[in-house]
């Protein structure tokens, strides 16, 4: 099998792969793709970019290959439709970067192309980080972090003020996957009660105290410190967190999404920032990948309507906004 890198991968894990699996050849040339700032960093350098001589000979090695290690440019849809249209031997395509399937839904490819490619994804590999993300940004709105980071700035250090704890929290956990589940384990260790979703009824799994269907959220979130998103993109999920259910929150409820920034209404989102429902939001993803427009997101832009309750996590920047 040839198998092509399209993504980003350390020289050192190329050569393991060849040594473990013998049957396969490796196909990499690591000038055409962007260098790496971390491990797994599947985008590599967002500055970088390649000559037309270059991208020519990338869509030539794209296009010899029988399976890619990754979708070229990992997010761009574009890329991957052309790829899979100029490219009649490729079976296998491996999704390294969370999101794959959103990138392949937005490729538009045809049914016989869907028939011809496989496609799988790295899912539950992200767990265990993606859940210290969750704990981090749950701790962070138990804990104050904006109002600590300004009384800082501003030198004060005092009058003092509540700060909640986890042990005494209620935790509704939206997914219960493999990024969900991780989840539960660590919240478990700090205490928490833990509420789950489930569009099936049946027992809750290990960890979790209680079950409720996603249709009932509204009747629920008033009865939690804390609000967790690990679904992925889908028509079910789709604005799942609405303007509805915002409206129910308990007042200063901490949110956070690991998940698909789809599953928010993010201008709902806004509203109960400003007006205090929500006290806290960790954004790991957002509904728009390209970023915030300022017509858009005037929030994310302009000093005089900045959130700071928002912690917000774009391309590997982290930014109190």
């Amino acid at each position: 099998m040839r198998v092509v890198l399209a993504t980003p991968l350390d020289e050192d894990l190329c050569r393991l792969v060849e040594e473990r699996e013998p049957r396969l050849t490796l196909i990499r040339e690591h000038a055409l793709l962007p260098p790496m700032r971390w491990p797994s960093d599947h985008t590599g350098d967002p500055e970088w970019r390649r000559t037309p001589a270059q991208q020519r000979r990338f869509e030539e090695l794209l296009d010899s290959a029988d399976a890619l290690y990754g979708i070229p440019g990992e997010h761009d849809a574009a890329a991957l439709a052309r790829t899979v249209a100029a490219n009649p031997r490729l079976r296998w395509v491996q999704a390294m970067a969370a999101g794959g399937g959103a990138t392949v839904r937005a490729a538009g490819l045809t049914a016989a192309q869907l028939e011809r490619v496989v496609f799988t994804t790295t899912a539950g590999v992200h767990g265990g980080p993606l859940a210290e993300f969750v704990v981090f940004g749950l701790l962070a709105g138990a804990k104050t972090l904006p109002l600590l980071q300004a009384r800082q700035r501003a030198h004060e250090w005092g009058p003092r003020w509540f700060m909640g704890q986890l042990a005494d929290q209620v935790v509704l956990v939206l997914g219960l996957g493999g990024i969900g589940r991780e989840v539960v384990q660590r919240l478990r260790a700090f205490g928490c009660r833990v509420i789950g979703t489930a569009r099936r009824p049946g027992p809750p799994p290990e960890g979790v105290d209680e079950l409720v269907h996603p249709a009932d959220l509204a009747a629920v979130v008033g009865r939690v410190d804390g609000i967790v998103v690990t679904l992925p993109a889908t028509p079910a999920t789709e604005r799942m967190i609405d303007r509805e259910v915002l409206a129910a929150v308990r007042p200063g409820c901490t949110l956070v999404n690991v998940g698909r920034g789809s599953v928010i209404d993010e201008p709902a989102l806004v509203e109960a920032l400003r007006d205090g429902r929500i006290g806290f939001a960790a954004l790991d993803v957002v509904a728009h990948p390209g970023g915030f427009s300022r017509a858009e997101f005037p929030w994310a832009w302009s000093p005089e309507q900045r959130l700071r309750a928002v912690l917000l996590t774009r391309s590997g920047r982290r930014s109190i906004l």
